[in-house]
């Protein structure tokens, strides 16, 4: 693992994950990510070393190495400030309590599958996406 990249753990079978994670590979313009699935061995170790339960948060986790992690619909925007530009924008919702905005988050995520649906497993990155992908 590279200690200087940020780590976006996602659920590696859900279509919108999938979607999120090809959106934020797009506008990632200083490589600042790479990428675990929430099922892969390394997925579950970091979850493990930073005791998250899964039956709690089961979908996007951002782990900045040596700083901190970050759940739900803050990770979505701290995410989203990496991208710089207009999408500093997004940042006025970190104004609405956390509390607020992962109700929001929670329904999308509990809903999730049977709006966008489910792969039966993890997406395999193409050659050139391979290297931003850490177990796999």
């Amino acid at each position: 693992m590279e200690p200087a990249k940020k780590i976006v753990l996602f659920d590696g079978v859900c279509n919108l994950c999938n979607r999120s994670i090809q959106f934020i590979i797009k506008r990632d313009k200083k490589d600042e990510f790479r990428f675990a699935t929430l099922q892969g061995d390394l997925g579950r170790q970091l979850l493990q070393e930073r005791n998250i339960d899964t039956a709690k948060v089961d979908s996007i986790i951002l782990i900045e190495p040596g700083v901190a992690y970050y759940t739900k619909s803050t990770a979505a925007l701290k995410i989203g400030d990496s991208f710089g530009g207009l999408w500093k924008i997004a940042n006025v919702l970190n104004l609405i309590p956390r509390q607020l905005r992962d109700i929001v988050y929670d329904w999308i995520a509990r809903n999730r599958y049977r709006w966008y649906g489910k792969k039966d497993a993890c997406m395999v990155p193409t050659p050139e996406l391979r290297a931003k992908f850490l177990d796999g």
